[in-house]
């Protein structure tokens, strides 16, 4: 599907909204908002590639290249089995290791804001030189709310990250390089089969070194565990925002 243009630029642009918006899946909105299929696809900081497989397997004919900056999860997925239609580099968003105009959709799931501040705007430029023009940049990123952000912020606050990485995109917007095509606020459902996963992929992963103290570490475990249903899982009610932006002609 194609995409229409928005009807103003930046200023259109929000952070947050009062209204959070449906619950979604990751993969049917991009599915919804980004012609995928049969697409060149790279996707920039992948992590455990759980969403590039998912992509792959729905979107067969589509080539997908997953970058990962983490060289332990780089070394991971390399290792894991992977899909035909995918493979994988190692590389950040600030430095993406292919020629000009060579992919159609440029993926980012809750990573620009893991970009040091002062590089986002040369991952932005990176990606507008590697997307063909009119080609798409889907930006996925958690807004600073609910209960699941209050627990991971008890060690790890990212709202000025986050705030630095929207600001990025209303600059990359306004100068011209790219025009907004949609903004979607939506909310992700968070699950862990209990705290020794969420401290398995929010504490101990590799991309960030946390380190907590035992009290600190207390501290997260007592505020998961109120959020535990009866048979001992835990989910979250995440709000979401999506920016897809288009490259210029």
């Amino acid at each position: 599907m194609s995409v229409a243009p928005a009807t103003t630029a930046s200023p259109a642009m929000r952070l947050d909204r009062a209204d959070r918006g449906p619950f979604a899946r990751e993969i049917d909105l991009a599915a919804e908002l980004l012609p995928l299929a049969g697409a060149r696809i790279l996707e920039l900081g992948c992590g455990r590639a759980e969403f590039t497989r998912a992509l792959a397997a729905r979107f067969p004919r589509s080539r997908i290249t997953a970058m990962e900056v983490d060289r332990i999860q780089h070394a991971r997925n390399l290792a894991a089995a992977s899909p035909d239609n995918v493979v994988f580099e190692e590389g950040g968003a600030d430095a993406i290791p292919l020629p000009d105009a060579c992919v159609d959709v440029v993926l980012m799931l809750k990573s620009l804001h893991h970009v040091p501040p002062a590089r986002m705007d040369d991952a932005l430029a990176e990606i507008a030189r590697v997307l063909v023009p009119g080609g798409l940049a889907y930006f996925s990123e958690p807004i600073c709310a609910g209960d699941f952000d209050a627990i991971v912020s008890l060690f790890h606050d990212e709202r000025a990250v986050r705030e630095a990485a929207f600001a990025a995109l209303v600059r990359a917007v306004a100068s011209g390089r790219f025009e907004l095509a949609v903004e979607r606020f939506w909310r992700a459902r968070r699950h862990f089969a209990g705290f020794a996963e969420f401290d398995e992929r929010m504490i101990r992963a590799t991309h960030t070194e946390h380190r907590l103290s035992p009290a600190t570490h207390a501290a997260v475990r007592e505020r998961f565990r109120r959020h535990l249903a009866a048979d001992g899982t835990a989910t979250f009610d995440q709000p979401m925002r999506v920016d897809v932006l288009r490259r210029g002609v």
